[in-house]
């Protein structure tokens, strides 16, 4: 990973620190984003707020 990080700086005219930061960022909003979207599909489940999966089946066959 090292020479891969070198090999991009060197590549991009940018630092190994500035490219490991921008990863660890993109990285940190993925897994945010993740992290929320499953809570908020546990609170709609909570809530009764679901399909019956009986309907999403038909619905998918309708568009295949």
């Amino acid at each position: 990973m090292a020479r891969r990080l070198g090999n991009l700086a060197k590549a991009t005219s940018r630092s190994r620190s500035y490219l490991a930061a921008e990863a660890i960022e993109e990285f940190l909003a993925v897994q945010e984003w993740q992290v929320q979207a499953i809570s908020d599909g546990l609170e709609q489940a909570d809530r009764g707020d679901v399909v019956d999966s009986k309907i999403v089946r038909r619905s998918w066959e309708k568009r295949l």
